[in-house]
């Protein structure tokens, strides 16, 4: 994995605009992460916050403004852009596992069939990954077997499988039961622990505390406020943030 100079962000958006017909659900973002960095986007719904981490790796299209990741600019589409998109893991909020392929098989489609690995060689490193995420025992298992909190771990480990260069985690936890919630945090904090380059759309304010370098504050489609967690939550700037905070911080 070639790397940039060390100035260079890993990710940078600049000046991105997108609308969803009449709706203008980012506007004018800014916005760089730099190699091992842990960024937290929170806000209130509606913000634009997935639609964010989406354009990350072109899942959403972006009308105005470029994105570039590792000094490259997003490729439209084609192979240059399944490329960098295997460069870039994706926890969403459903699982997508596929349900008819064990959970070792699960982990081992991306690397064999995208980075063209040896299956001997992909199915070591899957259970070294599912061992990491605390589901080794469940390898042979199919999706529909696991609980929630465990099919998300697996969905974690298949995003790591492909040695991607920045994890992007959209609301990881929001379709989990209560119990499985601290879980699936654990895994990601320990991954934020090791330096891996984390953008986390989350409602977990918690996580945002522990694991964050930096909290971004998003509000109507733009970046409201930007500030270190220590900062964001005991002084936040804008009144939008205080407002937010106060909802969430008070139940």
């Amino acid at each position: 994995m070639t790397s940039r100079p060390n100035g260079e962000p890993l990710v940078r958006l600049s000046g991105v605009n997108k609308w969803f017909g009449d709706l203008h659900v980012l506007q004018d973002i800014d916005l760089s992460i730099d190699r091992g960095e842990v960024v937290v986007v929170i806000g209130p719904s509606g913000s634009g916050k997935s639609t964010l981490c989406r354009t990350i790796n072109r899942l959403e299209g972006v009308d105005k403004g470029e994105i570039t990741i590792d000094g490259e600019r997003l490729p439209e589409e084609g192979k240059a852009l399944a490329r960098l998109r295997a460069d870039v893991g994706m926890v969403f909020q459903s699982f997508n596992l596929f349900a008819h392929k064990t959970i070792l098989e699960n982990v081992t489609l991306g690397p064999v069939k995208v980075r063209r690995k040896a299956r001997a060689d992909a199915e070591r490193r899957a259970r070294e990954l599912l061992d990491r995420v605390g589901i080794s025992a469940q390898a042979d298992k199919y999706p529909a077997q696991l609980s929630g909190g465990q099919q998300q771990r697996v969905a974690i480990a298949r995003a790591l499988a492909m040695d991607p260069k920045v994890m992007l985690f959209d609301e990881p936890t929001s379709a989990l039961d209560p119990e499985m919630i601290n879980e699936v945090l654990e895994v990601m904090t320990s991954l934020a622990r090791d330096g891996m380059t984390m953008v986390v759309v989350t409602h977990e304010m918690g996580f945002a505390r522990r694991a964050a370098n930096r909290v971004v504050f998003m509000d109507g489609g733009r970046v409201v406020e930007t500030a270190t967690p220590e900062d964001f939550f005991t002084r936040p700037e804008s009144e939008r943030a205080k407002d937010f905070l106060s909802k969430i911080l008070n139940h």
